[in-house]
């Protein structure tokens, strides 16, 4: 009789969640395990930090605003969240059946078999550096430090997340998790704050019907414009696999890791949507909010933060505070990246 070979068994077995077949658990990795009081909400911490809203939105609001305007930002946020989740429901399906460190590389590999197992990781490799590299880019106008300037700041940051990132998982998890509380608290307090502190306002209207044209990329597509837009949303709701990567560092992984998936992406839609309204409703100018020449360089999450405490006290120190709450989120959803990246290698 010929020997059971693995792939010709079933890779997955309906079990509780779903599909699992427990070929790894936490309790008997050979890891530090995270905090046991704590296990759930740091698996989660590490996902909803990198997921990030005040970074993905913050960053990429040009974007929004640019292709499509409010129109494309609001819908364009709902339909990205409709099929994010559905794809974070089969990733969290897999991690309950594979938790293990690497993720998306190994479930590439066992899902395809052993004869495809090498292009299929290869693949879903190059397809997040893809994502990683589309990101670059810059507003115009402002400061422009030069490319030594950006490089050192770039290497000095990442050498800072190093540092942190070889401290022990206790130390981490509680990173994580203020990570996550600020992020939450931080989108709480500017969706509220900007549209009152604004001394103009858009009209309900504008928020969910306008549709910006006017790209200056000599686009005349609307339904390309609106594509184009529709970046914004999806680039924000990404990295929620951190939660498989850290399964072999959390206890039960097979059941909270992919609680933390689901949970990370289900409140950041929620969270989201809420921030761009909040933000949308102090947009009354697209053209100068994107203009180089304004007080931001171009740069118009930045120039809203300044007119709406410019305009209502005279200063704009309520302006740079906002950047700051922006910034530290950036810094650890930098450091929970480094995480994940450290596990995922």
């Amino acid at each position: 009789m010929a020997p059971n070979r693995l792939w010709e068994k079933p890779l997955l077995k309906p079990l509780n969640l779903g599909l699992r077949e427990k070929v790894a658990t936490a309790p008997s990795a050979p890891f530090a395990t995270i905090p046991q009081p704590a296990q759930a909400i740091s698996n989660f911490a590490f996902s909803f930090s990198i997921i990030s809203i005040l970074t993905g939105v913050t960053t990429l609001y040009n974007t929004g605003l640019n292709y499509g305007g409010p129109f494309s930002m609001v819908y364009g946020w709902l339909i990205a969240s409709f099929f994010t989740m559905f794809v974070a429901l089969s990733m969290a399906e897999i991690c309950s059946a594979y938790p293990t460190s690497g993720g998306l590389y190994y479930w590439s590999a066992k899902l395809a078999g052993p004869t495809w197992a090498p292009f299929a990781s290869w693949i879903t490799g190059w397809i997040q550096v893809i994502v990683l590299l589309s990101t670059g880019g810059k507003n115009g106008g402002g400061y422009e430090a030069s490319k030594y300037v950006v490089i050192s700041i770039h290497g000095g940051i990442l050498l800072l997340h190093g540092i942190l990132n070889t401290l022990p998982i206790s130390v981490l998890s509680f990173f994580g998790q203020f990570a996550s509380i600020w992020n939450a608290i931080g989108v709480f307090v500017l969706m509220i704050l900007i549209p009152i502190v604004a001394t103009q306002r858009a009209s309900v209207k504008f928020v969910f019907t306008y549709f910006n044209t006017d790209t200056g990329a000599r686009i005349s597509s609307s339904p390309y414009i609106f594509l184009v837009g529709l970046f914004m949303a999806q680039y924000s709701l990404s990295g929620y696999d951190a939660s498989a990567h850290m399964t072999e560092e959390t206890k039960e992984a097979d059941k909270n890791g992919p609680k933390g998936i689901i949970n990370a992406v289900g409140i950041s839609i929620i969270l989201g949507f809420y921030y761009i309204l909040g933000i949308t409703f102090a947009v009354t100018n697209i053209p100068y909010l994107l203009s180089k020449d304004n007080d931001a360089g171009g740069y118009a999450i930045a120039q809203i933060f300044y007119v709406a405490f410019k305009d209502r006290y005279g200063h704009s120190i309520g302006g740079i505070i906002c950047l700051i709450i922006v910034v530290v989120a950036i810094f650890f959803c930098g450091m929970s990246s480094v995480t994940s990246n450290s596990r995922l290698l």
